[in-house]
């Protein structure tokens, strides 16, 4: 046999087919049996005679099945096999999960909730979230640099780190590549990164991973702006890919394709921090100039835009040790976050980099940082150094809002926050 997936078979619409995949749904009658078959691919519903052979088959069983195709509309997708001849690969057991499970039950049995058609849908976009980034960069004339996992200081807040016992010496999980990454600009100029971020944050919202895919560039000889530019176009980008691969999983998903557009076609809006705080006050939420941005207040700030924003200018005093003042504002860092539509909050995180050593000492000992953990950082500041920035954007985000989904942990394989920590 020549197998074809079942995509390929509903498209080949008659004739003999060889497939081969999962039972999704049975139904036994007396004398046929209706078994609903899944690959990656789609669904399709097969026709066999009643066996005792086929009457031991249980949803999730792997089967091969030879025999003709043909259009039915009262199959789920259309399209009918009748089977010649069927393989039992392998006889499952009674499969745990079934309709109307709890978040919890799904999310203990994971490794087994994968295999369903939400989560495969949400995969595959995730799929081409992943290959469009690595595009955009590359054709961009980035090159793609890694940095370690395991480091000696943070980058962001110290108590949001995971502590690890390196041969006896206390290490860290990385939060971030860009203190390496801002070493390696000087060699490559343009780089980018896709890898796991760690952080320790004491979260349970729905926005937040502890384990995370982050994608990071950094860039020397640009500004906030070339910056601004690049985070809206890879996130385009991003979009246009997905609309062009993913009509079928963003249908199943229930996604109204018409709240993406607009991230295509319009440019993203870009407002300072100080604009923001005058309208969520022109909305009734009162922000004391100084504080960040609440999830609540971003969500408020956010209606009535239909594309991602872009807030710059954030207090420095909120902000990391690498965020430059602005020379014009003092009081504010030449940074920005940028928020997404619909409640689904900050997608990417970036800024121009301090290129004062003195002012990022002086920032560090504030934090309470030993200066030593940092002398490969400080040493780039005195070879050369030049104007740089960069930005990064947190993947999982970026899914759960193309996907319209209301939980961050179904934008993963297998999600790890603060309770949760298997399968």
């Amino acid at each position: 046999m020549k197998f074809i997936s079942i995509k390929e078979a509903i498209k080949k619409k008659t004739g003999k087919v060889d497939i081969r995949g999962w039972v999704y749904r049975i139904r036994k009658l007396k004398d046929k049996v209706f078994i609903v078959v899944r690959d990656s691919s789609d669904i399709i519903q097969c026709v066999v005679e009643q066996s005792p052979e086929i009457d031991k088959i249980l949803i999730e069983s792997s089967l091969e099945i030879s025999g003709s195709i043909h259009a039915d509309k009262r199959a789920p997708t259309g399209y009918e096999i009748k089977v010649d001849k069927l393989n039992v690969v392998h006889y499952a057991e009674k499969f745990p999960i079934g309709k109307d499970q709890n978040r919890e039950f799904l999310d203990d049995n994971r490794h087994l909730w994968l295999r369903s058609r939400k989560m495969t849908a949400i995969l595959k976009i995730r799929s081409t979230v992943f290959g469009a980034i690595h595009e955009y960069f590359r054709k961009n004339g980035y090159y793609e640099f890694q940095s370690p996992i395991l480091i000696p200081g943070g980058a962001e807040e110290g108590p949001t780190l995971f502590e690890v016992n390196y041969f006896g010496k206390k290490m860290f999980l990385a939060q971030t590549w860009q203190l390496y990454a801002e070493a390696a600009i000087f060699a490559l100029e343009k780089i980018y990164c896709i890898a796991p971020s760690f952080r320790a944050e004491k979260s349970k919202t729905s926005r937040h991973l502890t384990e995370y895919w982050h994608a990071e560039v950094e860039s020397t000889w640009i500004d906030l702006d070339d910056l601004s530019d690049i985070a809206e176009g890879v996130v385009k980008y991003i979009v246009k890919r997905v609309l062009e691969n993913n009509q079928e999983e963003l249908k199943f998903l229930g996604r109204d394709i018409k709240k993406l557009e607009p991230s295509i076609n319009k440019k993203f809006p870009r407002i300072t921090y100080d604009e923001a705080v005058e309208i969520l006050k022109k909305k009734k939420i009162k922000v004391t100039w100084g504080k960040d941005l609440r999830t609540t207040e971003e969500e408020k700030l956010m209606e009535g835009f239909d594309t991602p924003v872009l807030v710059t200018h954030y207090p420095k005093d909120v902000m990391a040790f690498y965020k430059p003042r602005d020379p014009k504002n003092p009081k504010v860092a030449r940074c920005f976050d940028l928020l997404a539509p619909e409640a689904h909050g900050e997608l990417i995180g970036g800024s121009e980099r301090d290129t004062d050593t003195e002012e990022l000492k002086k920032s560090l000992k504030k934090l309470g940082e030993d200066l030593k953990d940092y002398t490969y950082y400080l040493d780039t500041r005195k070879y050369g150094s030049v104007p740089h920035a960069g930005f990064g954007m947190g993947v999982e985000r970026v899914v759960k809002w193309i996907c319209g989904l209301d939980n961050i942990k179904d934008a993963i394989g297998f999600p790890r926050t603060m309770l949760r920590y298997k399968p």
